[in-house]
């Protein structure tokens, strides 16, 4: 689904007039875009995208009305929908951003190659083969965390977490390279990765099961799965679930990361 010429279709979508104006300059000056679409508002560029086709919809969060991630639930239920990037000044939604499946979450004011960067995002997806079918283009969004620190976006691997820690509404994501923080409580993220090796092993606590090299009895029988990281506190209510969980992965031989020390 692209323009004539093998360019994208790109519908911009911002409330703010030298925004959205901005926005737009920033996109024709890509190479892989063929066409850029401006809507003042989430109500019309719904109107624009059931009368028309994109690859994708960049688009601002806070708006009146309807605002951005609202539009973005109704485009994910399309048949064919356009990859969906967020621009935005807010920095708080990123993780329900990455949840409804955003390509990238952008930071106003967005540097040229920051939103360059995103539109090669999209032009990989939209590239994807159609033999494959729709599945082959969706990113897997929680393969990564984006974590916001002075201004600044970086992008925490899931594979790179060993357990992850409860800290209110937040979470700390413990890492070889340092620990860091998330705005997502911790039951969400549970939802989010229990398909991908991470099992609820305490109300404060999600562990990677091929993170675990043993289970230790603590001082007063309590039971602990230490990591390269530290010791992370089962509760009894999970301790057998946990052993059973690494027991399966054991036999499925899913317990060695390659990039761990034998």
């Amino acid at each position: 689904m692209t323009a004539t010429g093998g360019g994208l279709r790109v519908l911009a979508v911002d409330d703010t007039p030298l925004a959205l104006a901005d926005l737009c300059r920033l996109l024709r000056e890509v190479p892989e875009v063929a066409e850029v679409v401006p809507a003042e508002d989430p109500v019309s560029a719904l109107r624009i995208i059931q009368g028309d086709r994109f690859d994708a919809v960049f688009l601002d969060i806070s708006m009146p009305g309807l605002n951005g991630m609202e539009l973005a639930s109704l485009l994910t239920r399309m048949t064919e929908r356009p990859e969906i990037v967020f621009v935005t000044a807010h920095q708080e939604h990123a993780i329900d951003a990455f949840g409804i499946g955003a390509v990238d979450y952008l930071l106003k004011p967005v540097p040229a190659e920051r939103l360059s960067a995103a539109v090669a995002k999209v032009a990989r997806l939209v590239a994807a083969p159609v033999e494959n079918g729709p599945a082959a283009r969706v990113p897997d969004a929680m393969a990564a965390l984006p974590v916001e620190t002075a201004g600044r976006t970086r992008y925490v691997r899931r594979g790179d977490v060993q357990y992850v820690e409860a800290n209110g509404d937040y979470v700390r994501l413990h890492t070889p390279g340092g620990a860091h923080l998330v705005r997502m409580p911790i039951s969400r993220l549970e939802e989010y990765w229990e398909g991908s090796g991470f099992v609820r092993v305490h109300r404060g606590y999600l562990l990677a099961l091929d993170a675990v090299r043993e289970l230790r009895s603590d001082s007063v029988g309590g039971l602990l799965a230490h990591t390269d990281l530290g010791d992370v506190p089962v509760s009894r209510r999970h301790s057998r679930e946990l052993r059973e969980q690494l027991l399966l992965a054991a036999q499925r031989g899913e317990l060695e990361r390659p990039d761990r020390p034998a």
